[in-house]
């Protein structure tokens, strides 16, 4: 018998009356003339209220669902990324390890400091998860000036450390560290918080000079300098990088549609002229177009990474089976960490990495556009931002794997092999999480 019928059949022998909060009282107590029967009805809040007072029932109470704290999705995202990175990355280093003998001949040696670097970043998350998105706003100006003092530094004689011809590394005893890594991470904190303090002097409704001067030119010039910096040492995959985040934050922060296509028409021109003044660059544009026509020669790394591809097929050749990584293609373990993924791991390997990175820049769009709703400008643009820099740094990478791009020298995020680069995307990715714990907060009632 159903719970009602019960209590009607209880209702019908006299025995007691059903009130509306669901006891059962002695027909004394319900007055005189009580129908045997009752009609069921939605109690309201008050008439519970009272009820529960008078008998002092305290029943089962159904909690609502409690939202969680953090993107668990964008997190997971993130940690299986860097997994996948540890295992490649020990895969991709072990014949380059055991040939070196300044590691020592050890195959474990970049395991061991990439798994370093991994859990260094992640503390250093977790530390970072905890700073407030006002914090950070107010930090930006500062952390901005600090990165381009260490862009200076590594120009330095004596400071700065040269490898492969290229002074990139500022050596800190046990580990170098990259300056333009956290460079990247410190231009969308700063660009994100400038277009917000100068949202007034971006949009069209200003005149355009005004736009120009007051809005523009400031943050165009630093830029400009930044862009210098990064050339002579030379770094022009962290520099393209760099000028994508200062300026996509600007278009996404609302800057005259007029100036930014005055910006593309004149972007061709400035990287012709890049290209003019440095040859070689000149000349990975025109390998890369067809690097079979000099296999041996300057389209060694990138044919031997089309062949990487080519053997993976569907499924690969299995993990660790790898023949390219067995000295054949430079910088496996950095660079061209794909390659040796599409080999082992074939196409279902890259298309879970290429899965993984669409899944990160689809919800930092949606924290942001969470963050605009809330009226939260600096923590939208920042999180676009984040974005933007892991989207479009893991769009480079992947291009120069599979020739559809000249070489670089930038990194996969979260999966290649480098310390300064790992931190760097950890403490991103930190923030990034911190933004969307502050917004669900707010959609909570709560203040971030």
């Amino acid at each position: 018998m159903s719970a009602s019928a019960h209590w009607c059949a209880r209702g019908r022998r006299g025995r007691g009356v059903r009130r509306l909060d669901g006891h059962t009282v002695p027909r004394a107590l319900a007055g005189a003339g009580a129908p045997a029967r009752t009609v069921r009805a939605r109690p309201s809040a008050g008439t519970l209220a009272a009820a529960r007072s008078l008998f002092g029932f305290t029943g089962p109470q159904v909690k609502p669902r409690t939202m969680l704290a953090y993107d668990a999705s964008l997190a997971w995202a993130a940690l299986v990324l860097a997994a996948i990175g540890l295992v490649m990355v020990y895969s991709a280093s072990i014949a380059m390890a055991e040939a070196s003998a300044q590691t020592g001949h050890r195959s474990w040696y970049y395991l061991a400091r990439h798994g370093a670097f991994v859990a260094i970043g992640l503390l250093v998350a977790l530390l970072a998860y905890q700073v407030p998105v006002r914090a950070w706003q107010a930090l930006a100006p500062w952390l901005f000036v600090g990165g381009i003092a260490l862009l200076v530094l590594v120009l330095v004689p004596g400071i700065g450390r040269s490898v492969n011809g290229s002074r990139r590394w500022l050596s800190l005893a046990v580990v170098n560290v990259q300056p333009s890594e956290f460079m990247k991470l410190a231009v969308v904190l700063y660009a994100a918080s400038y277009a917000v303090r100068k949202a007034a002097f971006l949009h069209a409704r200003q005149p355009l000079r005004q736009t120009i001067m007051r809005g523009f030119a400031p943050l165009f010039a630093t830029m400009v300098a930044i862009g210098g910096l990064l050339l002579l040492e030379p770094d022009f995959g962290a520099f393209v990088v760099i000028l994508a985040i200062g300026f996509g934050i600007l278009f996404l922060g609302g800057l005259d549609w007029r100036l930014f296509v005055g910006l593309s028409a004149l972007l061709p021109f400035a990287l012709g002229a890049i290209l003019i003044a440095a040859p070689y660059r000149l000349q990975r544009l025109t390998t890369f177009l067809d690097p079979w026509s000099d296999p041996l020669g300057k389209g060694y790394q990138l044919s031997h990474s089309l062949i990487a591809f080519g053997r993976g097929e569907m499924t690969g050749v299995g993990l660790g089976a790898s023949v390219e990584k067995l000295l054949y293609l430079p910088e496996a373990h950095t660079d061209f960490l794909l390659a040796v993924i599409a080999e082992e791991l074939g196409f279902a390997g890259v298309a879970v990495v290429l899965a993984l990175f669409a899944w990160i820049l689809f919800r930092s769009w949606a924290i942001g556009r969470q963050a605009v709703r809330l009226e939260r400008p600096f923590a939208a643009l920042t999180a676009q931002g984040i974005g933007l820099w892991i989207g479009f740094q893991a769009f480079i990478n992947i291009g120069v794997n599979m020739g559809v791009l000249p070489t670089k020298g930038l990194t996969l995020p979260l999966l290649s092999f480098g310390g300064s680069g790992i931190v760097a995307n950890a403490v991103a990715i930190a923030i990034l999480l911190r933004i969307d714990y502050e917004n669900r907060r707010l959609l909570s009632g709560y203040p971030a």
